[in-house]
């Protein structure tokens, strides 16, 4: 099932052993290679720090938040080696630029779906600029459909590319 990028951010983090409230979600950490969230920045809500959950400590995602087993479940981010590079990055997906192929700019990042059982991105929403707003509404775009990722903007395959590429196979275009 997909989550929106507000079912997964300033969520609480319950726990199991205590069944209370341990931290609350305050940013997704993601993968720019895959878009895959890693993990969580979290306000740890005994300690007053700011902690990492990561994706695999996760036991379950229900309405009310996100289950762990227990506080431990909360890592210190310098002690996270294996994702020291990724989090040097600090990828922010929401108000990326999006562009296509051939260099139109279709707007920024307002929202993206999760899959919510292996957390990579499945959907990403851009809102037109301004005055394309006007005219026209938000844009979805599936992963299948991103060409490249940098920290400073996504590439996406061209429009007419991506409507020719919805089309079911055995559909021939125009009816020819």
């Amino acid at each position: 099932m997909l989550q929106l990028s507000n079912s997964l951010i300033d969520r609480p983090v319950l726990s199991l052993r205590t069944g209370g409230h341990i931290a609350t979600t305050v940013s997704a950490i993601f993968n720019p290679n895959n878009l895959k969230i890693e993990g969580f920045y979290c306000s740890d809500r005994f300690e007053k720090r700011t902690t990492v959950l990561l994706t695999q400590e996760i036991r379950d995602i229900i309405a009310q938040g996100f289950v762990v087993n227990d506080h431990e479940s909360l890592t210190d981010p310098e002690e996270l080696v294996r994702l020291k590079e990724i989090l040097a990055i600090n990828f922010e997906l929401i108000g990326k630029p999006v562009y296509t192929v051939s260099k139109e700019k279709l707007g920024k990042i307002n929202d993206y779906a999760a899959d919510s059982e292996t957390l990579y991105v499945q959907k990403l929403y851009v809102g037109p600029s301004l005055l394309k707003s006007l005219s026209s509404g938000q844009l979805s775009i599936d992963r299948t459909q991103i060409v490249e990722i940098t920290n400073k903007k996504i590439v996406v395959q061209d429009l007419m590319q991506m409507t020719k590429s919805a089309l079911p196979m055995t559909a021939s275009p125009m009816g020819s």
